[in-house]
């Protein structure tokens, strides 16, 4: 299994795999390619289907200019492609063509060519969370404790910076009101839900309020294309940075506490990663915000000192309740129902965690089967659930 770096990178939203992946194969067509004088690229699958709204073709052509690129939309559904989301890039030198590459964009901002796995060195010796929780309960320690020993001198070094870089984007997104571009009309709310106070406000609605706000101001940030950390990915951004600040701020926990439950939450979505997808156009919305939710949970649990059998209940609550969540943007933006759905799954962290420390000794599902079976149940979802805007919100909305 790879690196948790992988799970948590700091970018420009509004889409790790629409606007990150595709500004990464740019990169890289640049790098091998710099003397061409002219581009196309061909979008296929999601990436056609939603490019306009998730910004992939302003990515594709700030990383190659100022040379033209032509940028075309194949929504073609008779091409066989090897990934819901497929790029073919071009390179043209004096009008002969020069390069050719394919790049799949995987997720949370991750490329493959032609297929192959990305490559990324292999840091952790388990693949499945049955052996990491054996060998941390043999080795007697916590699963933060698993990461330490297996990531780099320098890894939580890099966690604190993905922490300060969570709680500037939570800041940025309180601090600004308007409405978001692309024609919804979405008006920013995290500043409202923030201030406004219920005229008899309990304990619980002023959390539920605080935790959404937080996830809020994320989103809105993802969805103006501001600077975020994939989570596993931009359109989840919200959920992990929103409990972990309210713990940190009104629960009294440490950075260094932080450190940890980052940690655990990033071995849970690079498990997913490894084990299935946290693609929305591969496997819907399940994989991007039920993954979040996971690493949420298990960052909570890891704070509140629980043992590894509740830190697994927790992630598998969390992940087993957003399986069959589609994927269906309207106007192909990261906006209705991204930016709610990322305070939903805030909250719902956080009572999977409640849940799992009454009734973990009853549980019946593992994290691992709950994985694999949000793959599964992701590979059999119509493809029009899947970050194509051709189905379920996205459909009806264009019908009023």
């Amino acid at each position: 299994m790879k690196s948790i770096r992988q799970v948590y990178k700091i970018g420009r939203g509004p889409s790790s795999s629409h606007t990150m992946g595709p500004e990464k194969a740019a990169s890289l067509v640049l790098l091998e390619c710099p003397d061409a004088d002219s581009y196309k690229v061909v979008l296929y699958g999601s990436l056609a289907k939603t490019g306009r709204g998730h910004k992939t073709d302003a990515a594709i052509a700030d990383v190659l200019a100022p040379m033209p690129v032509e940028i075309v939309f194949c929504t073609d559904e008779s091409i066989e492609l090897p990934h819901e989301n497929t790029m073919d890039f071009t390179a043209y030198k004096n009008g002969r063509e020069v390069l050719k590459r394919r790049y799949l964009s995987i997720g949370g901002g991750d490329i493959s060519v032609s297929g192959d796995a990305p490559k990324a060195e292999e840091v952790y010796p388990f693949n499945s969370f049955a052996e990491i929780a054996a060998y941390c309960k043999e080795h007697s320690i916590r699963l933060s404790e698993y990461v330490r020993r297996c990531e780099d001198e320098d890894f939580f070094d890099y966690l604190a910076n993905i922490w300060d870089a969570m709680q500037q984007t939570i800041l940025e997104g309180l601090s600004k009101t308007g409405t978001l571009h692309g024609g919804l009309g979405v008006e920013r709310r995290a500043q409202q839900l923030m201030n406004q106070r219920h005229m008899d406000e309990s304990q619980t609605t002023y959390e539920n309020r605080v935790v959404c706000a937080y996830a809020f101001a994320c989103g809105e940030q993802n969805a103006d294309g501001g600077r975020i950390v994939t989570a596993p990915t931009c359109g989840s951004c919200g959920v992990v940075p929103a409990v972990l600040k309210y713990y940190k701020d009104e629960k009294g926990f440490k950075d260094k506490d932080i450190l940890n439950a980052l940690a655990v939450g990033g071995l849970i979505g690079e498990l997913v990663k490894t084990n299935a997808s946290v693609s929305g156009a591969e496997c819907g919305c399940q994989a991007e915000i039920g993954t979040a939710c996971a690493m949420a949970a298990a960052a909570i649990a890891e704070l509140c000192g629980m043992g590894v059998d509740q830190i697994e209940y927790a992630a598998e609550i969390a992940l087993e309740h957003h399986l069959g969540l589609t994927c269906d943007p309207i106007y192909g933006l990261v906006q209705i129902p991204c930016i709610e759905r990322n305070a939903v799954a805030a909250m719902r962290a956080i009572n999977a965690v409640t849940l799992a420390n009454f009734l973990t000794f009853t549980r019946k599902i593992s994290l691992d089967l709950a994985i694999e079976t949000m793959y599964e149940t992701g590979k059999d979802m119509n493809l029009r659930y899947r970050e194509t805007s051709d189905g379920g919100l996205a459909k009806l909305y264009k019908k009023q």
